[in-house]
């Protein structure tokens, strides 16, 4: 990943082949719970904006957001030792424009009825502020600097990005 990037096409560039994120959500019971969710986002689409997922009505992150719309997204990628967390104040939309630009074949295992599913909703998630850490050596290079670190007791250098983006 080039480091003349800003950080808002770095994130984006971090989270589009993940596709899978846990949102964690506050429950009416003021406990915090999450739940996984496969992100909806095209390329091309305001990923640097907003993040959509295709979410039942009647699921319990839809009806929670409805009461408090602060969410938390997590995204992780271990293998590529990358990870991002995004708030975000959510909603719920209706748009059919919306869900038929969302639309895919996987979205049809879910939502029998198609964009016209009754119980189909977007969720939608504006990027309110991002964290990014994006760990760029290999693994063995990792070892050898925590290694060290054990050996002279100086924390790690040079681990990798962690750039906050806020929006």
């Amino acid at each position: 990943m080039a480091d003349d990037k800003n950080p808002r096409e770095t994130l984006w560039e971090l989270v589009k082949e993940i596709r899978f994120a846990m949102i964690t959500h506050r429950h009416p019971d003021g406990t915090l719970r999450a739940c996984p969710m496969t992100m909806a986002n095209k390329e091309g689409m305001d990923e640097h904006v907003h993040f959509y997922f295709l979410i039942n009505k009647q699921h319990d992150l839809a009806q929670c957001v409805g009461n408090d719309a602060q969410i938390q997204i997590s995204f992780a990628d271990p293998e590529e030792d990358s990870y991002v967390s995004v708030s975000s104040s959510a909603h719920l939309s209706e748009d059919r424009a919306l869900k038929e630009k969302l639309w895919s074949t996987q979205a049809q295992a879910w939502f029998p009825g198609g964009v016209e599913d009754p119980d189909l909703a977007v969720l939608v998630a504006p990027v309110s502020s991002a964290e990014y850490w994006n760990v760029k050596e290999n693994q063995l290079v990792q070892l050898f600097k925590m290694a060290k670190a054990a050996v002279t007791g100086e924390p790690p250098k040079g681990m990798g990005e962690h750039k906050t983006v806020q929006v």
